[in-house]
């Protein structure tokens, strides 16, 4: 396959942009046909054609001035062809801007990697294919949901970087920029799992529902769940008790991708195999659960699960708030008792939110081994099963759910007995 590497980088290019001109062009042929409506604008030929062109002209001049020249005419063209569908009636914009975007296909192709050129193809493919989805998903939309994501952005596209690198105080080893950091990693990956179940799954079964909740906050859902599973009588218990393990098992998931995302490394790296012996433990129990005496009814319940909005601008405060305060306690706790009071204090940890105290333990300087506070974030997690054990059974009240208590304090044993022993 040496041949491949001897293949001009211009002819690569070219060809890439005659198939993948000829891939969009029947698409929007499958486009007219499905909609049933005349685009007004050729299809397959037209568009490799209009890819070819885009090519060659960005190709003659590198400074692009012939290619502006034929994206001006094209869009004449295009906009007197939109002037003559609206006196027939017809307004879609469609068959214009495919046509634009198939003939930016060969600048793209000259001056960036193949990888992008095929990335930018796939969303127009996807954006055309997928029109029932997204108008079903335009229809679900709430009025406010709009607003709420223009909060994320703000927070991570305009307070983030104006957020100097600097200390918050003198005493404290977090900066401003890792303190807001840490808020929109946890609250990116809380929103993507909100949105997915709200507007994709909204009638998801229970374990779906436990999955999904997990990566928002196992903790949440444990109480979501047992509260459904005390005031639902007539449903399977043992249904819940499967989900509320399935949602503790995410937690070690949602955990691993933050450390990853803040760019600590050397810290997954030494919790990867506790944190996947522990999914492996909860998969089991689960199964274990699921496939012994079959619930009588195991259909979920039609509403969505009532948890706080992720990006509530109250959420990212508190979370900001505890995170500085445990900054300082941690600061204090290394300072006068050492490594074992770091582990009594994650140990204690476990029994508030964990999310804040692990962010501000990787992100203080402390001079810790990895090591050690690999397995203090395992003893919070440790801790952490404890207390959703405990919220199942006390708000259950239920026989079937103490087996997915006694689930979780497995799990529990299992990683105190990995933090301390290897």
């Amino acid at each position: 396959m040496q041949w491949i590497s001897t293949i001009p980088p211009l002819f690569e290019a070219f060809l890439a942009t005659i198939l993948l001109g000829f891939v969009l062009g029947l698409e929007v042929h499958s486009y007219r046909r499905a909609n049933e409506q005349d685009l007004g604008i050729g299809t397959t030929r037209t568009m490799t054609l209009i890819a070819i062109t885009g090519f060659m002209l960005a190709d003659l001049d590198a400074r692009l001035m012939l290619f502006g020249i034929g994206f001006a005419v094209l869009g004449g063209l295009l906009g007197l062809q939109y002037w003559k569908a609206l006196t027939l009636g017809k307004q879609s914009l469609m068959p214009a801007l495919i046509a634009l975007l198939t003939y930016l296909l060969g600048p793209i192709a000259l001056m960036h990697n193949l990888w992008l050129l095929v990335l930018y193809t796939v969303a127009i493919l996807l954006l055309l294919g997928e029109k029932p989805g997204i108008r079903r998903l335009s229809d679900q939309m709430r009025t406010n949901e709009l607003v709420t994501l223009a909060k994320f952005m703000i927070m991570a596209g305009l307070i983030l970087p104006l957020l100097p690198n600097q200390p918050i105080a003198p005493e404290l080893n977090v900066s401003w920029n890792q303190l807001w950091l840490a808020v929109v990693a946890v609250s990116g990956i809380s929103y993507i799992s909100y949105f997915v179940q709200t507007y994709f799954l909204p009638r998801s079964g229970l374990l779906l529902s436990g999955l999904l909740g997990g990566l928002y906050s196992s903790t949440a859902t444990t109480v979501v769940l047992s509260r459904r599973a005390q005031q639902d009588p007539m449903s399977g218990q043992r249904s819940y008790a499967t989900a509320v393990v399935l949602a503790s098992s995410m937690m070690y998931g949602r955990l691993l991708v933050l450390i990853l995302l803040l760019g600590h490394i050397v810290i997954a790296s030494r919790l990867w195999l506790s944190f996947a012996l522990a999914i492996a433990a909860a998969a089991l129990a689960a199964w274990m659960l699921r496939t012994t005496t079959p619930d009588t009814k195991t259909a979920a319940p039609p509403e969505t699960p009532p948890v706080r909005h992720p990006l509530e601008f109250s959420t990212a405060v508190v979370f900001a708030g505890l995170f500085v305060l445990f900054a300082i306690i941690t600061e204090v706790v290394i300072g006068r008792f050492g490594t074992h009071g770091l582990h009594w204090l994650a140990f204690l940890v476990g029994f508030t939110d964990i999310d804040p105290f692990i962010l501000a333990l990787l992100a203080g300087h402390y001079g810790l081994d990895p090591q050690i506070i690999a397995h203090s974030i395992l003893i919070a997690t440790a801790s952490n099963n404890l207390l959703k054990a405990i919220y199942a059974v006390l708000i259950t009240r239920k026989a079937k759910m103490l087996q997915a208590a006694a689930a979780l304090v497995s799990i529990s044993a299992l990683s105190l007995a990995y933090a301390y022993l290897a």
